[in-house]
């Protein structure tokens, strides 16, 4: 339910108000707009005599939400969401570039990769140090001492980093890590998205390869309602009836995601296509769709990447790509 407050009501009256409400069994979230200050109550709401709430002098409109997901819905907040990593601001006016290579493999790896996209605009820089693999045998990351490498690498370029998750129970690891991302076979992970909710930390939230729109902000619900309001979605592609590409990039998912939720949104266009040549063009129509930022792979030598290497771009490829986004970007004003 949400409730609209009056432009200027007096502070007797929405103290009231919020006293009428405290007999309910149910949590307010007070929003301060440009225009409207609107108070999101999230519970059971069933119960709530809405032309009583109405009543009150304080209010404006009473509006109940249908939607599953609460806090994730714009209709309770309906400016955007900006979430600050460490100065980078994801969601704000500018578009925010992620790269680094699919999985760290080395300390010498890391430093020049990392020197490159940050010469190339690159605003963070991301790595696997925990990589869930299809296969058993595959290369499943260097854990902990990848965590290690990629602080190397901030400390010599300043990129704040990003890396995945696959248990909480490697959380402790994760202390001095800016973003925390969870991967699209574990958006649906509920026990450790609840964990998650009980950080500090900016959260990137993949879209399950098989997963519905409603379902990721469902997914991001669980985290924000535990507390944590630092959640940044991610489109990266859906497995679909093609065989030519890896997954089947959503575009339609970005402005969708952007009109339900005042989340932050960006694109993975690496994993949705799979193919380093498709990574530009892709990268163009998710910032015509309106995406906040991207999160592309590249790698300082693909061929010998350890880890999906035929997605990733080299430095030359990825500053080239830099440069005309950054075209694109000014013209629909990031």
């Amino acid at each position: 339910m949400i409730i609209v407050l009056k432009q200027n009501a007096p502070k007797h009256d929405v103290e009231k108000l919020m006293s009428m409400l405290s007999a309910y069994d149910i949590k307010v979230n007070a929003i301060t707009g440009a225009e409207k200050e609107i108070l999101g109550l999230v519970g059971d709401t069933t119960k709530i005599d809405i032309e009583a709430i109405q009543a009150q002098h304080a209010v404006d409109e009473v509006k109940r939400v249908q939607e599953p997901y609460k806090n994730a819905n714009r209709k309770m907040h309906p400016e955007n969401t900006v979430i600050d990593v460490e100065g980078v601001q994801v969601g704000g006016k500018k578009l925010t570039v992620i790269a680094g290579p699919c999985s760290v493999e080395n300390e010498a790896q890391m430093i020049e990769t990392a020197t490159a996209v940050k010469a190339s605009g690159a605003a963070m820089l991301r790595g696997g140090a925990f990589k869930p693999r299809t296969s058993p045998y595959a290369f499943q990351g260097l854990h902990g001492e990848g965590i290690r490498l990629l602080l190397e690498a901030k400390k010599a370029t300043g990129l704040p980093i990003v890396t995945e998750i696959m248990s909480a129970a490697d959380l402790d690891l994760f202390a001095d890590v800016d973003v925390i991302q969870v991967g699209a076979r574990n958006m649906q992970n509920f026990e450790l998205l609840k964990e998650l909710g009980k950080t500090d930390k900016p959260i990137l939230l993949k879209r399950g390869l098989a997963n519905t729109i409603e379902e990721l902000l469902m997914s991001a619900e669980y985290i924000l309602a535990g507390g944590n309001t630092k959640v940044i979605l991610c489109e990266r592609g859906i497995r679909t009836f093609e065989t030519m590409t890896r997954n089947t990039l959503d575009i339609s998912a970005i402005p969708l995601l952007k009109k339900k939720s005042h989340l932050p949104v960006i694109v993975d266009p690496s994993h949705a296509a799979g193919i380093s040549a498709l990574v530009e063009p892709l990268s163009f129509a998710a910032v015509a769709a309106g995406a906040d930022g991207l999160i592309i792979e590249v790698h300082n030598n693909p061929a010998v990447a350890l880890c999906d290497g035929a997605q990733s771009l080299n430095p030359v490829q990825f500053d080239d790509v830099m440069k005309k986004i950054s075209g694109l970007a000014e013209y629909m004003g990031r």
